[in-house]
């Protein structure tokens, strides 16, 4: 039988990650990949330039959307025991919601609107297809744009600290920016689908996720804070500064170091380790189970990994640049849909969080992979991360 990996292309991989780390990209970085049962760990740098800890493998990052993946299997878990249904409107779940109004221009004034066409679902918040989300800058300016700013409630790595009632009371005193099911949005529905699952199940979203994922895959340093017995395990979190391109501490210094989301939330605010991530990913890979442990039925995952995201959507849908060439959206996680490079592996799923975290699995390779960094970027677009993708890939033996 050949190997999984090729010795000499995971050095090429474990260099190439420590070199960039030495260089400043990043204070440290845990590299692992699973490929056909082979495990294959690299660990480089520190968890916090300051006092020098060195990165461990065990180390706990704050994994911000790659939260929204495990929110979405939570929830889907009980669509499984028929709770709650994909189309059914959420009126009863999330009464705040009920009767929306909806902007006449996404880009017009917030009182110029016009009835919602019907309730939001499951369906929606799971796909980004709720009527609101963000607006990039490269969009302009919207006044309900910046009323989502005023509100707490853009786009953020850590949740704010807004009470999961005030949130929903917050977004129903503004409009939808379009009709339900219509348009893709990141971010905001998963606001939203976190609050749900916690009413839907009639207990805190931490205690859901616990209950019904986390807890049962054995991840167990993955939560909303991080108890005092693991605090030395933590890593600070970065930024690079635009004048000097140094890493500093993230945001106002408070955030690179709290151990504690301020609230749990469904879009982001998990912490978690490489480890506890790679059990979740192998349980996607391998249609809900791992080991003897069945979290999700083979067909919900399936759904799950299915572009649900019609072409006329993606169409009018702004991302970053290129996401919509060869990627989808399914219940939870991002697909490659074609194979526009060799990194590009049809089927292959995951998602990322804008602290420096990647994950992905790929059912045909028979691999999952995941890089953990603590430095806030676009995933996309961060040199560190987008090359750990072809550098995983070249790796392959077989």
């Amino acid at each position: 039988m050949s190997k999984a990996f090729s010795s000499e292309r995971l050095l090429r991989l474990d260099t190439v990650v420590s070199e960039r780390v030495a260089a400043g990209e990043a204070a440290g970085a845990v590299v692992l990949l699973e490929r056909k049962g082979e495990v294959h760990v690299a660990v480089s740098g520190a968890q916090d330039l300051a006092s020098g800890v060195p990165m461990r493998r065990d180390s706990i990052f704050r994994v911000a959307s790659m939260t929204k993946p495990i929110v979405a299997a939570t929830a889907l878990s009980l669509l499984e025991e028929a709770k709650i249904r994909l189309d059914d409107p959420l009126d009863r779940f999330l009464p705040e919601l009920a009767g929306r109004k909806v902007l006449r221009d996404p880009k017009g004034p917030l009182e110029d609107t016009v009835p919602a066409d019907r309730s939001l679902t499951l369906r929606d918040l799971l796909t980004f297809r709720a009527g609101i989300g963000t607006v990039f800058l490269n969009e302009g300016v919207y006044p309900l744009q910046t009323a989502i700013l005023a509100a707490q409630l853009e786009a953020s790595a850590v949740p704010h600290d807004v009470t999961p009632d005030e949130v929903l009371k917050r977004y129903a005193a503004l409009p939808m920016m379009h009709q339900p099911g219509t348009v893709w949005r990141y971010h905001n529905a998963y606001d939203l689908l976190g609050i749900l699952v916690a009413r839907v199940a009639g207990k805190p979203l931490d205690e859901v996720i616990a209950e019904r994922v986390t807890g049962p895959l054995g991840m167990k340093d993955t939560s909303f804070h991080v108890p005092d017995d693991k605090l030395a395990r933590l890593t600070t979190a970065y930024q690079v500064d635009r004048k000097t391109k140094k890493l500093e501490h993230f945001g106002d210094g408070p955030s690179a170091t709290t151990h504690r989301s301020v609230r749990p939330a469904g879009a982001v605010g998990l912490f978690s380790t490489a480890d506890d991530m790679l059990a979740f990913g192998q349980m996607l890979r391998h249609d809900g189970k791992l080991g003897k442990t069945r979290i999700l039925a083979r067909p919900t995952v399936e759904a799950m990994r299915t572009d649900q995201i019609p072409e006329a959507q993606k169409a009018i849908s702004p991302f970053f640049n290129g996401f919509w060439d060869n990627r989808g959206w399914g219940f939870g996680v991002s697909m490659v849909t074609r194979r526009s490079s060799p990194s590009a592996s049809p089927g292959r799923f995951g998602w990322d969080g804008a602290l420096g975290t990647t994950w992905y699995s790929d059912p045909q390779e028979d691999m999952t992979a995941l890089l953990m960094t603590q430095r806030m970027g676009n995933p996309f677009t961060v040199p560190l991360n987008v090359d750990f993708a072809t550098l995983t890939y070249q790796a392959i033996e077989d």
